[in-house]
């Protein structure tokens, strides 16, 4: 009796040295890899960073030191840059606002119209029209710059904003309506029946049935609608020509100067302003867009 109570004694001993020793390599492994994970997400923020103290320095200073803090702090980028070039930096922000918020609204609803007939409705050449679509997401943007070009200069739209907005309107991003088609095939036919049975119209479906419950993949499009209206540079630079129309990507671009003396100081400042409306944007409806993203099968 004596020895099979010391042998139980000595296994449960066993046992409870197997579980610290399996817990302690547990907490190092976890150690290991957080220490992994904030390196890389140093490595990852650290273009920002840069960009971030940069706009602190003088331009000797930015590519003249490999410190990455700015000895003396030259506050005054911020101040100057704002109105260091012959329109002040407000005017550009209010372009870019104007240009992001029309394109965003009409990729929003001109996209939703579009991913709510392929994926509700049924019509002659689905199947076709969709693969046509889904063929568009392959098309280089550089490949229709040019019948683009001349179709809206033709139309006497160049000089203005209306050929980077219009096209958002007529659901031109097939990338946006191949989201929202994935996130509404997962809502249940059922519901679309139920409301044909009260009498609802296909519009009356989608208006007060479907788009209500796809506010996450709204926000999923609208943030990245967002995102690559805010930067872009091509097409602001293709259609517009007067500085007064100029978006904040082209305003940055004439810090940088090949007759004068190129302000990189004032232009990062800028940059790091211009960076800010993205990060809010995010910030504000970073659980819509991660639970759009889940839902609608873009992970």
């Amino acid at each position: 009796m004596t020895d099979a109570t010391a042998s139980a004694t000595d296994t449960a001993i066993m046992a409870a040295a197997f579980r610290e020793a399996r817990a302690k390599r547990a907490r190092r492994a976890a150690f290991l890899k957080h220490i992994f994970l904030i390196a890389a997400s140093f490595v990852m923020i650290y273009p920002l960073l840069w960009m971030l103290a940069s706009s602190l320095k003088a331009d000797n200073e930015i590519f003249g030191q490999l410190g990455l803090l700015p000895a003396d702090p030259q506050w005054d980028n911020y101040t100057q840059g704002w109105n260091a070039l012959p329109v002040s930096f407000t005017n550009f922000f209010w372009n870019s606002a104007v240009v992001t918020v029309l394109s965003v609204i009409g990729n929003v609803i001109s996209c939703s119209f579009a991913a709510y007939a392929f994926a509700r409705l049924e019509f002659n050449g689905k199947t076709f029209w969709f693969a046509l679509m889904m063929m568009t997401l392959m098309i280089p943007y550089h490949v229709v710059l040019i019948p683009q070009y001349l179709t809206f200069l033709q139309l006497g739209w160049v000089n203005t904003y209306l050929p980077l907005v219009v096209p958002r309107f007529l659901a031109s991003d097939a990338f946006f309506i191949f989201l929202m088609i994935q996130f509404f095939r997962q809502l249940p036919r059922e519901l679309d029946e139920a409301a044909m049975i009260d009498g609802c119209s296909p519009f009356k479906i989608y208006w007060a049935i479907i788009l209500p419950l796809s506010i996450p993949a709204m926000a999923t499009a609208a943030i990245f609608s967002f995102i690559w209206t805010w930067e872009d540079f091509l097409g602001p630079l293709v259609y517009l020509n007067d500085i007064q129309d100029y978006t904040v990507p082209l305003a940055l671009r004439m810090f940088l100067s090949q007759d004068s003396v190129s302000e990189y100081g004032q232009m990062f400042a800028m940059s790091v302003l211009s960076i800010l409306p993205i990060i809010l944007f995010f910030v504000i409806f970073q659980r819509l867009i991660i639970r759009g993203i889940a839902m609608s099968g873009m992970k």
